[in-house]
């Protein structure tokens, strides 16, 4: 009796794997990017770790924050067209220059994705350095079968563009004085 009680337990479960394979929302998306500073490590932490200021991104024109470089502080990124991202810092090691921050609020026109962590690292490599920049995040569209400007492929590109264009705009703005 208990064999065939098992038996068609696991006849239910095969039957209902398909539908639950098939039933799951957003995949979590990763991405890094890269660049070389001509500048040493220190010149550029002191941008790169400035939580309170990310007006050197060519996306905002105005960065208004709570609080200074300590965890917990928020910022509200104002975007060119008037729209706001708020974040706010998690983690901030000056001794490894890095830092991570989680966006709280994010006008998904702007930028289509939920759930999303960003870090920032200065890697020090002599009289140069480098700056890391990777997130975490999904997609704005949590269900299934999500509308073009919402999927994975819509957020995954949204992040590779502001991450080139701000560390492109960081590279000139350091070496640049």
């Amino acid at each position: 009796m208990l064999l065939r009680g098992l038996s068609l337990v696991a006849a239910a479960v095969a039957t209902l794997m398909p539908l639950s394979a098939s039933a799951h929302g957003p995949t979590r998306q990763k991405y890094v990017d890269t660049i070389e500073v001509n500048a040493p490590a220190d010149k550029v932490w002191a941008v790169v770790g400035n939580f309170k200021d990310m007006t050197w991104h060519p996306f905002f024109n105005n960065s208004e924050p709570s609080g200074a470089n300590e965890v917990g502080s928020e910022r509200d990124l104002v975007a060119m067209d008037g729209t706001k991202v708020k974040q706010k810092l998690v983690k901030y090691d000056p001794a490894k220059m890095t830092l991570q921050y989680e966006v709280m609020e994010i006008d998904q026109k702007l930028e289509p994705v939920s759930g999303y962590e960003s870090w920032m690292t200065v890697i020090p490599d002599g009289e140069k350095s480098k700056i890391e920049w990777k997130g975490k995040f999904y997609r704005a569209f949590v269900n299934n079968d999500p509308p073009p400007e919402l999927n994975d492929d819509a957020a995954l590109a949204a992040v590779t563009i502001e991450y080139r264009k701000g560390l492109e705009a960081l590279k000139k703005k350091i070496e640049g004085g």
